[in-house]
């Protein structure tokens, strides 16, 4: 995804903005802010192979799980921390 600026007003409170072709993703963060280890977003990818192996080009830790049977998927950590599931689009 590429970093968005945000309004210096807004910058000023931290986080930040995404954008990757028609989706936009804004992430705060609290200031007593705990990464979420458990809870967490899952998308489904379209071209999961192809974003897996970017990821991991681009040195991203992929940790594959393969607990639900039939199912492709693996988790990522974001830039603080948390948890991120991505699932392949069948």
């Amino acid at each position: 995804m590429e970093e968005l600026p945000k309004p210096p007003r807004l910058a000023a409170r931290g986080g930040l903005w995404l954008r990757s072709g028609g989706v936009v993703l804004h992430l705060g963060v609290e200031v007593d802010f705990r990464a979420a280890r458990k809870a967490h977003p899952a998308f489904v990818c379209a071209s999961y192979g192809a974003l897996v192996a970017k990821l991991r080009a681009t040195g991203i830790e992929v940790r594959d799980d393969h607990e639900v049977p039939g199912v492709e998927r693996c988790h990522i950590d974001d830039v603080f921390g948390n948890r991120i599931e991505l699932i392949a689009d069948r």
